[in-house]
């Protein structure tokens, strides 16, 4: 019997299980502020972008392909292939929230993103089944994002290489330590060195962003096809 539910007590728990992840989230975004103002766009374009878009990683590839010669086609496959990954994502997600109803289900996983699916899927492996912890979780992102977005364009306006106060690292310290939370033992270390590799070969022979499709596929494919026996071994 599923015993999944969706209520204010999870709404709040998925918050502040998120809060050290949003952390991360807003310096990043600090640099989606500056890049944003950089690229030409208004403030309202901007802030509408982070709070209706809100993809972070491929609001900061948008950026990179912005400019008077903007190629749409170019731009939308670009995010395409980043965001793939949510094609795995939601299926991960989906024994959980498919008996809550397309309305709890789809109005959640708008909120989705790689941080709080990172808490939402550790918290529902310890026993969580309350679906609402996933929206709370992204309260906690998409505010953090917003807030960064405007703030970004505040402070830093003339700031013209967020690399030189270390901002461009914070995408990737967020996910260091959103996979060190996922880490069960030894058994896991297989699919993550598969899909590290993968995503190194795909990176250095092909261009643009499919190595992220890659490394995740091939990790799920390891993962999936590693003897039973092995799963969550210490």
């Amino acid at each position: 019997m599923n015993d999944a539910s969706y209520t204010l007590a999870g709404l709040r728990r998925g918050f502040s299980d998120c809060l050290a992840p949003a952390l991360g989230v807003f310096v990043y975004g600090l640099v989606f502020g500056v890049l944003s103002r950089q690229a030409g766009l208004s403030d309202a374009q901007a802030l509408c972008m982070s709070a209706f878009v809100y993809a972070g990683a491929s609001q900061l590839l948008a950026m990179d392909l912005w400019g008077p010669g903007l190629d749409v086609a170019a731009v939308v496959l670009t995010t395409l292939v980043v965001n793939l990954r949510h094609v795995l994502m939601g299926a991960a997600v989906a024994p959980w929230c498919g008996p809550l109803g397309p309305a709890r289900a789809y109005g959640t996983v708008f909120l989705m993103a790689d941080e709080n699916w990172a808490t939402s899927m550790a918290a529902y492996a310890r026993g969580e089944r309350d679906w609402a912890h996933m929206a709370g979780g992204g309260l906690a992102v998409w505010s953090a994002w917003l807030l960064a977005t405007g703030l970004g364009r505040l402070l830093t306006g003339n700031l013209a290489d967020p690399a030189a106060l270390g901002l461009d690292f914070a995408f990737t310290a967020v996910f260091l330590a959103l996979l060190t939370g996922f880490w069960r033992g030894r058994a896991d270390l297989p699919p993550w060195l598969v899909a590290g590799a993968a995503s190194l070969a795909v990176w250095a022979f092909l261009p643009g962003k499919w190595y992220i499709l890659a490394g995740g596929l091939a990790g799920s494919l390891a993962a999936a096809l590693r003897p039973a026996q092995g799963r969550g071994a210490a």
